[in-house]
């Protein structure tokens, strides 16, 4: 294992570099809000066994990576992109295979229509298409509103959830309780509290510090406008579907594999917006053998 920081502009961003670095590379983006240490271990191994080279970072305003504030820092999906090309750039990696959860998945479409020279191919998890105004979605859904596209807005208690367990934080403990909480609301079928209280643990650990930022949840602009791209997009593109995801909730993922020229798109059952051990048992063969293919 090596580590890296990258310069994207002002901004410093963690990384980490796995594997033989004559491998095939495999960037892994996380989720709005969470760090490179989001992707389990399990995910890394199982990457390099398979015969990749894994590179993981931190979003700006996560882990080791800069934190400012965001009102008077304020960036959009687009400055996030930047953030994972800069990362291809500092280890030397001109074209990668890109494996995405939630937001880093909004992020990888955005890649495969701006930087389509720099993706090998796509494995799009948990997430909805360009086009889809996910703010708006969340403020209809907590309106008690419907939908503007006939799709379905993400579950109200996720966010009532969010804002129950919110707050100062004030020791370790409190702290680890809150996260867990938050992941139990999402996870879906056969969430295990102690395995997710380690990996907060590590994220913590990792971090050093007790604070988790909500930056990413500010961040509005360079995604909702882009729905009309994705039939630009060449590259080999697998959509990962959670059935109990509530926050992006069936048929999300089948309308975003219709939305992309080729997609396949697979279901994992029992999957909701986490990785959870069970979970992975199903995703990593699955992304494996579109690695492969």
């Amino acid at each position: 294992m090596t580590e890296r920081t990258v310069a994207a502009g002002s901004t410093r961003l963690w990384s980490e570099d796995r594997g033989d670095p004559g491998d095939p590379p495999v960037l892994l983006i996380s989720g709005d809000c969470q760090p490179g240490l989001f992707w389990p271990d399990e995910v890394v191994a199982a990457l390099v066994g398979g015969g990749y080279r894994v590179i993981r970072y931190d979003h700006r305003d996560t882990g080791r990576s800069t934190h400012r504030d965001f009102a008077a820092n304020p960036y959009t999906f687009d400055d996030l992109t930047a953030d994972a090309i800069a990362v291809l750039d500092a280890w030397g990696v001109s074209a990668a295979h890109v494996v995405a959860f939630s937001m880093g998945a909004g992020l990888a479409q955005l890649i495969a229509v701006d930087h389509p020279h720099r993706m090998l191919s796509q494995t799009l998890i948990c997430t909805h298409a360009l086009g889809i105004d996910f703010a708006d979605s969340v403020a209809r859904a907590m309106a008690g509103e419907t939908s503007r596209d006939g799709l379905p807005l993400p579950e109200p208690r996720v966010f009532e959830a969010l804002e129950l367990h919110a707050g100062p934080v004030h020791d370790r403990s409190a702290e680890l309780d809150r996260r867990v909480a938050g992941w139990r609301t999402v996870a879906g079928d056969a969430f295990d509290p102690a395995e997710f209280r380690r990996r907060e643990e590590r994220v913590i650990d990792h971090a050093g510090t007790l604070h988790q930022s909500i930056a990413h949840g500010y961040v509005t602009e360079g995604i909702a406008t882009r729905g009309a791209d994705l039939a630009r997009i060449t590259a080999p593109t697998l959509v990962v579907q959670a059935p109990l995801d509530p926050i992006s909730p069936p048929p999300h993922g089948r309308h975003l594999a219709g939305s992309i020229p080729g997609a396949v798109l697979v279901e994992i059952p029992g999957m909701g917006h986490a990785l959870t051990g069970t979970a992975l048992d199903a995703l990593i063969p699955e992304v494996l053998a579109h690695l492969r293919r």
